[in-house]
């Protein structure tokens, strides 16, 4: 599933080349998770004013209205720019195109569980259902130590567990989970609330620091992601415990387990990690 990380690198991909056109025509395939609001004629002359991302959703900033994007998970945005060579008929799996006077925007998404919605505003019902209860973004200032620790005082979830929920922080997908809690030495069952103090810090500084390394590496594709340019991400070369179960930790050797958590695989080193 794209992630922060994924969905950033593919927010900055595009933004810059989309920002100020004009849509020309939106058509839509076959039904995503949510139906997208309007009639897709009804954008027909608005402008896309830039492109923001909260959480997991991008936000097309419109000259009225905007549009949020779920990539789902297995989707992927596609822009291919008026000079460029053209993207062709829109296949089984493209189910959303934006043409535009800078360009073509399409959503590519075999298992269609991604969505592209239009709300009049962030204030709207659904808009707000959908984004209030994100936690802090860990790129930015908002994401503060001492509101993180709070975050976590007030859980009795496994962390991991914690981190995949989002609503401390947003982002710290399956992969990012394992590897931050790996650089933290943090078992994944531990009680939230439970961490100490040194550990917390160690955990909010890993989070920050491996999501900033995700974007820089264009993300994680392990299956089908890529960039709206194309380009396939590198992050999966630089995980230490994701994906290597059985192989030495790279700390102390030790065989890298693998564990089901709420049906996600979690990695990591039973030696480094010890459940306290």
């Amino acid at each position: 599933m794209p992630e922060l990380p994924e969905v950033e690198v593919t927010r900055r991909s595009f933004a810059q080349r989309i920002a100020g056109a004009q849509i020309l025509s939106a058509a839509l395939g076959k039904p995503l998770r949510w139906p997208l609001g309007l009639l897709p004629q009804a954008l027909v002359g608005r402008q896309v004013l830039a492109v923001r991302r909260r959480g997991k959703y991008l936000l097309l900033d419109l000259s009225e209205g905007l549009l949020l994007i779920h990539l789902g998970m297995s989707g992927s945005l596609r822009f291919v720019a008026s000079d460029e060579p053209a993207l062709g008929a829109a296949g089984p799996h493209d189910h959303f195109d934006l043409q535009t006077t800078r360009g073509l925007l399409r959503l590519h998404d075999p298992r269609r569980f991604g969505a592209v919605i239009y709300v009049p505003s962030e204030t709207d019902g659904l808009a707000r259902k959908l984004l209030d209860h994100l936690g802090m973004e860990p790129l930015e200032d908002g994401f503060t130590l001492q509101a993180f620790k709070e975050g976590l005082a007030a859980s009795r979830a496994p962390i991991k567990q914690l981190l995949l929920s989002g609503s401390v922080v947003v982002g710290v997908g399956n992969i990012y989970a394992s590897e931050v809690l790996f650089i933290s030495r943090i078992h994944p069952a531990t009680p939230a609330r439970d961490i100490g103090a040194r550990k917390v810090r160690a955990l909010y500084e890993a989070i920050r620091a491996v999501l900033a390394l995700a974007v820089e590496q264009g993300g994680t594709t392990l299956r089908d992601f890529s960039s709206a340019n194309g380009m396939e991400g590198h992050f999966q070369l630089q995980a230490k415990v994701y994906g290597r179960e059985g192989l030495p930790c790279t700390h102390c050797a030790s065989p890298i387990r693998l564990m089901k958590q709420g049906q996600r695989s979690t990695y990591y080193c039973a030696r480094c990690q010890k459940l306290q």
